[in-house]
């Protein structure tokens, strides 16, 4: 079997598709996925506008997609228009294994220019072509989807098409998205309205087949596996009230008195909604076949705003861990039905449900502290917590930039606060809303928040889920090590696509004994840098676009106390120690092999191979002066 080697180059402005092989060194040191998208952006000059027809827009995967356990993913990778960092974003379910499948001996489609008009990209046998899709213009998610009875998509919504700078590319009708960072946006502005992969998923070859029966077991006997099987990631709504890490109410409070209502129990209840694809791995976890999972001859899906009765709409899936916890807890409502139909309209919309629910709470929380006054800005109505009513009205005012609050909130949280205060409200990182998790339940996790690549991102690393159970005993050294050594684990395992719950339970020796079945020597030991490498790579380009150690940086507003029981008559806990965080911060810097101000030395850039890069940021220090850990991944 052959091991793709090609990418394929895709020109809007030109009109222009053509196959390349992807350069043989590049193959060696990033593998496919995000260390392969990370060196075609990394080919861009500095400064571009994520907006603009020169930035690029690469969807991925890896020499492993299709075939390893766990749910199918493909990596879309670009420059973030809510940061202006590097960004990957994964996107799971059937699109990610057609691809695949459609790809043939390429890894992915890097897109650059722009088209007049709307457009669709059409993959099979490994050749794209670019179709006019006029009249997809303003269709939502699941409409989109239904145009393409017999292939897979991903594709933007309105937010997409509106530029809102926390667009989706959402696929499988909206029940996957490539979600975090504003990729959505990014396409919205090259009008491209979808990627179309019309070829079945890849067939496991026979020489993966047993490899593929110990990876499933391993899987499901790991934490990850037994944790997804028990309830998906709604496990993290119960998890996060009992440890006193459940952002709430606008990142008040620490717990949720309705967090019962929101969690897996109440959604085993409900679940009717989110479709199941066929094929599980011992245990139970979700693995898509990549066939559509509606008959052809289904009614057409309603409009949300004609489904009064939201355990019959098709907004009302069962939500993944992310919706109730940044639109039921963040936003204080309780209503596990109310939480579902808002995941579902941020799904069809095209919007990133992390960063609309955090937008939400805090318009409501700037409103509450007179920063605003929503009727000054196109909104008719009060905000408050626990009114799912007025939030939804304002995710599709964001959605459509059609009024100036929904205008000014489709930037995000970091550029609301920039131009009328409340910076100290709502935590972001690099212009990215936090997630899932209150790091003044977990001091480790702010860490990884601050040092996340893409932005405030919790999937990089989650030291929570030790330090919030059980107090592990750490030093400010493990602390650093700790995080720096699940990133490079994640890094590694995103250059092969697999799904990031994988990380536990499948390493570098795993991963050689894979590509040596498809006919891929590597040396384990070079795998278990590639995380490192590729991590090292993504900072050089965040260097190159302005950042630095002041965008690694404790958001204010987690300095500040909360009332860590919420509604009860307990003390408020202390915020997070500036002082303890910098010093962690300068022994995170020191792990990796980079200088005080997070510029890796020369030292580091040689030994991982990077220190051909052109424009590569200037190296300082010494060995002496900044230890060099030896970094990799565990």
């Amino acid at each position: 079997m052959t091991v793709p080697d090609r990418m394929l180059r895709v020109d809007l402005s030109a009109e222009r598709v053509r196959s390349e092989p992807v350069p043989e060194e590049w193959l060696a040191r990033y593998v496919g996925g995000k260390g392969l998208g990370a060196r075609y952006l990394y080919e861009m000059e500095p400064g571009v506008d994520p907006a603009s027809p020169v930035n690029r827009l690469a969807f991925l995967v890896g020499p492993l997609t299709g075939y390893l356990p766990g749910e199918p993913r493909y990596a879309a990778v670009t420059k973030s228009p809510l940061t202006g960092t590097f960004l990957d974003s994964y996107g799971g379910g059937a699109f990610a294994a057609r691809l695949a499948g459609s790809l043939d001996d390429h890894l992915g489609v890097v897109i650059e220019g722009a088209a007049d008009e709307p457009v669709t990209l059409s993959i099979v046998s490994g050749e794209a072509t670019i179709e006019p899709a006029s009249d997809l213009r303003g269709l939502d998610a699941a409409e989109t989807d239904a145009r393409f009875s017999e292939a897979a998509v991903a594709c933007v919504g309105p937010a997409g098409e509106a530029g809102v700078r926390y667009a989706t590319i959402a696929s499988d009708g909206g029940d996957h998205h490539a979600g975090r960072g504003g990729a959505g946006a990014v396409m919205g502005a090259k009008n491209l309205k979808a990627v179309v992969a019309r070829d079945p998923p890849p067939k496991i070859p026979p020489a993966l087949r047993e490899l593929r029966e110990r990876a499933d077991e391993a899987f499901a006997d790991s934490d990850a596996g037994r944790w997804l099987a028990a309830g998906d990631t709604l496990e993290t709504v119960a998890f996060g009230d009992e440890t006193g890490v459940l952002p709430t109410r606008g990142w008040q409070v620490r717990r949720f008195d309705g967090a019962e209502g929101l969690g897996v129990d109440r959604a085993s209840e409900r679940a009717t909604g989110r479709e199941r694809p066929d094929d599980p791995v011992p245990g139970g976890f979700r693995v898509s076949t990549g066939d559509k999972e509606r008959s052809d001859d289904a009614p057409d899906a309603p409009d949300a705003t004609d489904a009064p009765d939201a355990t019959d709409a098709p907004d009302a899936t069962v939500p993944r861990g992310g919706t109730p916890i940044a639109l039921g807890a963040g936003l204080g409502i309780d209503d596990f039905d109310a939480v579902a139909t808002l995941g579902g309209v941020c799904d069809r919309l095209g919007i990133d449900v992390i960063s609309a629910g955090n937008t939400v709470a805090w318009a409501v929380r700037a409103s509450d502290a007179g920063l605003i006054d929503p009727a000054d800005h196109g909104v008719d109505r009060g905000l408050s917590f626990g009114d799912e009513a007025a939030a939804r009205a304002l995710i599709e005012e964001i959605a459509a930039r059609s009024t100036p609050l929904g205008d000014a909130l489709a930037d995000g949280v970091a550029a609301a606060a920039e131009r009328f205060g409340g910076t100290d409200l709502v935590p972001t990182v690099k212009g990215m809303e936090l997630a899932s998790y209150d790091p003044r339940g977990a001091a480790t996790m702010a860490l990884a928040f601050a040092t996340g690549d893409r932005g405030g991102c919790h999937r990089r690393a989650r030291p929570v889920e030790t330090e919030a159970v059980v107090d592990p005993g750490w030093t400010p050294d493990e602390r650093a090590a700790v995080v720096a050594n699940e990133q490079d684990r994640r890094a590694a395992l995103w250059c092969l696509v697999g799904d990031d719950f994988l990380a536990e339970s499948f390493g570098p020796a795993a991963a050689a004994e894979w590509l040596a079945a498809l006919g891929d020597e590597r040396d384990p030991e070079d795998l278990r840098l590639l995380g490192e490498r590729v991590w090292t790579l993504t900072r050089l380009f965040n260097l190159r676009e302005g950042f630095g150690r002041g965008d690694d940086g404790l958001p204010e507003a987690l300095t500040r106390g909360t009332d860590r029981a919420g509604e009860t008559d307990e003390e408020p806990d202390d915020g997070l120690d500036p002082d303890a965080f910098e010093d962690l911060l300068d022994r995170y810097y020191a792990h990796r092999g980079w200088d005080r101000e997070g510029r890796p030395t020369a030292r580091l850039l040689d030994r991982l191979g990077l220190a051909d890069l052109p424009d590569a940021a200037t190296p300082v220090g010494s060995a002496a002066e900044v230890p060099d850990s030896g970094g990799g991944v565990d």
